[in-house]
C-alpha cells in the first residue's frame, strides 16, 4: 500500500496499530512508540498518525444544509433518562416512511455519522443517530475523550437505551412502525446485540462488528445483513461460528467479505483505511436490504 510521491508510506502494518490502538488495547504513547519504531522516525511518525485517524473536517457526502433533507437535535426517553439523537427526514417525505437507528462507532455522534444518517434519510428512510454517550453528558469535540467514555458506559444500559430507541421509533409519525439497524465498528456490535435484544426489529445491518454470545443468537428475529473487511483478522476469528449459530437458530442472514479492504473501510474521513470501492458496494447491499425488509 503506497501513497503518491511526497506523502509518507503507509503500511498494513501501521494500519493493524492504529487498529489496536482505537480498539484500546494500546493506549497513546505505545501506539506512537509503535509508530514510530514502523515510520522510522518520529517525525514520520507524527505525518502519518492524522491520516490513520479519522478527519472531521472532511467535507461530507450530505451537507448539513441539503434542502432534500429535514436534520434536527432531539432528546426522548431512553431506559433511565433523556437520551440525545441527529433525527433526519426526507424534506419531500409522502406517505410512511421505513425508519432506520444510525449507530455510531467508538467516537460516538460526530459529523461523519450525522452524514451517514442524512445519506440513509435520502434513500427515503426516517434516520435517527442516537448519541449513546448520553448518560455521560453525550459525545465531546475531542475524539479522544469520546473513545476513553466506551470504557465507562454500562453495557446493559446501552442496549436497553437501544430498545428504548427502536420503541421511539416505531411511534414516530411519519414511520410506518417498521425498525431497521445500521451501525459501524462499536456500532455494529451494538447493532448486533440491539437485534438480540429487541424483538420488533426488522432489520439490522452490521459494519465490521463484533459478534453476539452464542447462547444468545437464537433470541435474533431481525434478518441480518453482515458487512466484514477482509483483512480485519480481529472482527473476523468470529464470523465462521456466528454463521453455525446463526443457521443452528433459523436466522435470516447474509455475510460479505470485502477483501483487501481494512476496518473502517466505510469512513470515508479516514484517508488510509477509507475503501471506496467496498464502501460504494456494501452501501448499495445495505440499502437494497433496508428497502426490502422495512417496506
Amino acid at each position: 500500500m503506497t501513497k503518491p510521491i511526497g506523502q509518507p508510506v503507509i503500511t498494513q502494518a501501521m494500519i493493524d496499530a492504529y487498529d489496536e490502538y482505537t480498539h484500546l488495547t494500546l493506549d497513546r504513547r505505545r501506539f506512537m512508540e509503535q509508530l514510530t519504531r514502523l515510520a522510522g522516525s518520529g517525525a514520520a511518525a507524527a505525518a502519518i498518525a492524522p491520516m490513520l485517524a479519522a478527519n472531521s473536517a472532511q467535507a461530507a457526502i450530505v451537507a448539513d444544509n441539503d434542502p432534500r433533507v429535514k436534520g434536527e437535535d432531539i432528546s426522548y426517553s431512553g431506559a433511565s433518562g433523556e437520551i440525545k439523537g441527529y433525527l433526519v427526514k426526507p424534506a419531500g417525505q409522502t406517505g410512511k416512511l421505513g425508519t432506520v437507528i444510525v449507530i455510531h462507532e467508538n467516537r460516538g455522534l460526530n459529523p461523519h455519522i450525522r452524514d451517514v444518517a442524512r445519506r440513509v434519510a435520502l434513500e427515503g428512510f426516517v434516520a435517527l443517530a442516537p448519541d449513546f454517550l448520553s448518560p455521560l453528558g453525550g459525545t465531546p469535540a475531542d475524539e479522544d475523550k469520546a473513545r476513553d467514555m466506551f470504557t465507562k458506559l454500562d453495557p446493559a444500559q446501552t442496549v436497553a437505551n437501544g430498545v428504548a430507541t427502536v420503541a421511539f421509533l416505531k411511534a414516530d409519525k411519519d414511520g410506518n412502525g417498521k425498525v431497521g439497524a445500521i451501525g459501524f465498528c462499536w456500532g455494529g456490535g451494538t447493532a448486533n446485540m440491539l437485534a438480540v435484544n429487541a424483538p420488533d426489529l426488522a432489520a439490522s445491518v452490521a459494519y465490521y462488528g463484533m459478534q453476539p454470545k452464542a447462547v444468545d443468537v437464537s433470541k435474533i428475529k431481525a434478518a441480518l445483513l453482515l458487512h466484514y473487511a477482509g483483512l480485519d483478522d480481529r472482527t473476523n476469528a468470529g464470523i465462521d461460528a456466528f454463521k453455525a449459530e446463526l443457521d443452528a437458530a433459523h436466522v435470516e442472514y447474509t455475510v460479505y467479505v470485502y477483501e483487501g479492504a481494512n476496518h473502517a473501510f466505510n469512513n470515508d474521513t479516514s484517508a488510509a483505511r477509507y475503501d471506496k470501492k467496498a464502501a460504494d458496494l456494501a452501501w448499495g447491499r445495505t440499502v437494497a436490504f433496508l428497502k426490502e425488509k422495512l417496506a
